[in-house]
C-alpha cells in the first residue's frame, strides 16, 4: 500500500482530535474560570531512503534523504491566562485578579479551582456549587454564624462578619495556591484541577503575597475562550481534514490504476 495514505489518516485522526478540542472550548464560553485547551502536533518517523555523507576528495556531502511517515499528535494543553471579571455584584461571587487558585475539598482530598461561584450551606460555611468547603491555609472551611447581621469579603481574603451584638469578627482568611507549572495540573470535571508529579508542589498564601492575585468580591472570572480564535483554528482544522481525506482518495485513484495494469 502507498505511505501517502496512512499519512493521510494519521493526518484525520489529528484534526479530529483538534475539532474535539475546539469543541470542548466553544461548549466552556460561558464556564467561569474555565482554562481553554489546545492540541500540538509533531511529525512520525520519518523512514530513511539514504544517509547523509560528509564531503570527500573530488566530491561534496550529500544530505541524507527521508520520507515521512504522517502525523501525531504532540500534546493538549491548557492554556492559564487570565479571564476577563464579571461583575455580579454578589458577595460571594469572588475572582482572582492575578495568579493563584482557590483551594477547597470534599473532606478526604484538595481540590483547586479559578470558579470562584461561591455558597453558605446551612451551618454557614462557605462552599462550592458541589458542596465542597473553602479552605483557610490551616485546611479548615471558613464558617459565617448563622445570626451574622453581615458578612464582607476584602482582597486579602478576609472574611469579616457583623455578631448580633454588632462588634465586628473575623471568621478567617481564604487561602490561594500557586504551582511552578499550573500546565501540569489535571482537569477534574467540576471546574476542579488536581496535583499531578510535572504541576509541581501545592505552595499556600494568602491573596496578595508570593505573586498571587487579590480577591475582588462581586465579580466572577469569565472563560479565557476566544470565540474568534476558535471558530479560525476550526475553519483551518476542516480544512486540513479535507486536504487529508484528498490525500487517501488520490491514492486510492493510483491503485486503482495499478490494479487495472492486469486486464
Amino acid at each position: 500500500m502507498l505511505r501517502s495514505m496512512y499519512s493521510g489518516i494519521s493526518g484525520m485522526n489529528n484534526m479530529q482530535t483538534k475539532l474535539d478540542v475546539i469543541g470542548n472550548n466553544i461548549a466552556n464560553v460561558n464556564t467561569f474560570g474555565f482554562k481553554k485547551g489546545r492540541a500540538t502536533f509533531k511529525d512520525m518517523i520519518n523512514q530513511q531512503i539514504a544517509g547523509a555523507s560528509a564531503p570527500g576528495a573530488g566530491l561534496g556531502g550529500t544530505n541524507p534523504m527521508q520520507v515521512g511517515l504522517g502525523s501525531m499528535l504532540g500534546s493538549i494543553d491548557t492554556i492559564h491566562t487570565g479571564g476577563s471579571l464579571q461583575n455580579t455584584n454578589r458577595e460571594l461571587d469572588l475572582g482572582i485578579s492575578g495568579d493563584g487558585f482557590f483551594r477547597v475539598t470534599d473532606g478526604e482530598a484538595i481540590f483547586y479551582t479559578r470558579a470562584g461561584n461561591f455558597y453558605f450551606d446551612e451551618d454557614g460555611a462557605i462552599v462550592t456549587s458541589g458542596g465542597l468547603y473553602v479552605l483557610d491555609e490551616d485546611d479548615e472551611p471558613i464558617i459565617v454564624p448563622e445570626n451574622a447581621r453581615s458578612f464582607s469579603i476584602g482582597q486579602t481574603g478576609v472574611v469579616n462578619y457583623v455578631d448580633v451584638d454588632g462588634d465586628l469578627q473575623e471568621a478567617g482568611t481564604i487561602s490561594l495556591a500557586y504551582f511552578a507549572n499550573p500546565e501540569g495540573l489535571q482537569k477534574q470535571g467540576d471546574n476542579l484541577y488536581q496535583v499531578t508529579p510535572n504541576s509541581g508542589a501545592v505552595n499556600i498564601t494568602t491573596p496578595g503575597n508570593e505573586g498571587t492575585g487579590v480577591v475582588v468580591a462581586g465579580t466572577l472570572e469569565m472563560s479565557n475562550v476566544d470565540l474568534s480564535e476558535e471558530f479560525t483554528e476550526m475553519i483551518v482544522a476542516q480544512r486540513a481534514f479535507q486536504a487529508n481525506t484528498r490525500i487517501i482518495t488520490t491514492s486510492d485513484e493510483i491503485l486503482q490504476e495499478l490494479v487495472n495494469l492486469k486486464r
